[in-house]
């Protein structure tokens, strides 16, 4: 199988074929590509269904400062029953000896039977050979070990205890090729040609430049460290409406806003939690009665962020970079700059500190990228989050601002219930709009009317 492919894509397909499996760290010494291509062709490839990328973790543990202190001159309840093992002793005398860690030490040889107190003496009455913990101190040391390594049975007895036990965690990703890749033929590169002589002239075959816009919008996000998400056109009113904290009587969920599949009802639409939690949050806030065959009613999604939002319930992540891009369906009426089905590009950024001051550095740098330049917020009202801004950018040729993506924080009605505790970034906007200031055009049908004297002379994206 030939194919034609970028020279980023080439150099990794060929890297593979060599070398199965490699980390993107080990891509980049075996083909000499920066991180940043590295990181572009892997996600092309993915897209073309050539690649596989495998994550996976490994926790390393190491010794705390109490634990190497255990580690040298033994644990607490140990150095204890040390004490006692030739005499009894007074309390005093122990709480001098041992200092602040008797107590803890006195607590666990009480409850394990191994001493007893007469008068104001205490004596021993057991001495086990091995105390709990004491394995896993002398496997570990003074180095750093695979915490598969440990002795699971032996580590818990230690791994609660204050700055005994330090866990690394270490994330990797292994990428490999699928079976239709490891047929491909990578062709080398053609020799010499006069640049100068004639040619005949053709008109050949190109891409959309709504399509190019597009393509350029994805790579923009995917080298700023997103991860596309793909989600279905068809989309239950559940994921569409109520998890976005939208009233199953609010005008944008009527007849003449949605298209609704006609006869269709879904018959899975969440797990048993998410709806009970979901259809709560709106009794509790809305106060009127949830119907849960209003939420099955199948609908061609109005927003990608329907496909965002059921990523993060059913995925739950610490931290993320998603952003999902597709076609959506509004029931309006058609005009200069409105359409019943266009694109629409939205995404979210989910992380413990994550602020509104990230998420405006994020769509300035988007903007810079796509050659966009004067940029600035407006407060605004959306309906699932808060605080939320509009962006603004002006238009040179019209001489106004126009608006272009809203953003903004989830509510909590819309991230608790599905059992999102970190704050979620979001953010979404039409792609047209962005494609009409880039390519000059008044009216957003231009990109439908398959008009082949602008689309032939339509420059490409750059």
């Amino acid at each position: 199988m030939s194919q034609v492919f970028h020279e980023i894509e080439k150099k990794i397909i060929t890297s593979l074929k060599n070398n199965p499996k490699q980390t993107p760290e080990n891509l980049e010494k075996s083909t000499n590509l920066s991180p940043d291509q590295i990181r572009r062709g892997i996600e092309w490839l993915k897209l073309k269904e050539l690649a596989i990328v495998n994550e996976s973790q490994t926790i390393n543990i190491s010794l705390g400062k109490n634990g190497l202190e255990s580690f040298h001159k033994g644990l607490p309840e140990r150095r204890l029953l040390d004490l006692l093992k030739n005499e009894s002793k007074k309390l005093q005398d122990l709480q001098t000896e041992l200092g602040s860690v008797f107590g803890p030490a006195m607590g666990l040889a009480r409850k394990n039977n191994w001493v007893d107190t007469s008068e104001d003496k205490i004596f021993l009455k057991n001495y086990p050979s091995e105390l709990p913990g004491e394995k896993t101190l002398k496997q570990i040391g003074e180095n750093k070990i695979s915490k598969n390594e440990i002795d699971i049975d032996d580590l818990p007895s230690i791994l609660k205890r204050p700055d005994f036990i330090v866990e690394d965690i270490i994330k990797t990703k292994e990428v490999s090729l699928t079976e239709n890749a490891k047929s491909i033929e990578i062709t080398s590169s053609s020799s010499a040609i006069d640049v100068e002589s004639k040619v005949p002239v053709v008109f050949v075959a190109r891409t959309h430049p709504l399509k190019d816009t597009i393509d350029e919008i994805r790579e923009i996000f995917v080298t700023l460290g997103f991860t596309e998400i793909i989600g279905s056109m068809a989309q239950p009113s559940f994921w569409n409406f109520d998890a976005l904290f939208t009233p199953q009587d609010h005008p944008a969920r009527e007849l003449q806003d949605t298209f609704y599949l006609d006869g269709l009802s879904a018959k899975k639409i969440g797990t048993s939690e998410q709806i009970r939690k979901i259809s709560e949050s709106h009794k509790k806030n809305w106060r009127y009665y949830w119907d849960i065959n209003e939420a099955r009613k199948m609908v061609l999604r109005t927003h990608t962020t329907c496909v965002t939002i059921k990523h993060l319930a059913e995925n739950k992540p610490d931290e993320a970079r998603v952003f999902s891009l597709g076609r959506v369906f509004r029931n309006e009426k058609v005009s200069y700059k409105h359409l019943v089905e266009f694109n629409q590009i939205e995404g979210v950024v989910i992380g413990k500190n994550a602020t509104l001051r990230d998420l405006m550095g994020i769509q300035r740098e988007f903007y810079r990228r796509i050659g966009i330049t004067k940029i600035k917020f407006w407060p605004t009202f959306f309906p699932y989050t808060e605080p939320s801004l509009q962006t603004m950018v002006y238009n040179d040729r019209l001489e106004k601002w126009v608006e272009l993506f809203g953003m903004g924080i989830f509510r909590p009605e819309v991230t608790k219930p599905l059992g999102i505790t970190k704050p979620v970034l979001a953010w979404g906007g039409g792609i047209e709009r962005i494609a009409m200031l880039k390519y000059g055009l008044d009216d957003v049908r231009e990109f439908y009317n398959n008009n082949l004297s602008w689309l032939r002379s339509a420059t490409k994206c750059q």
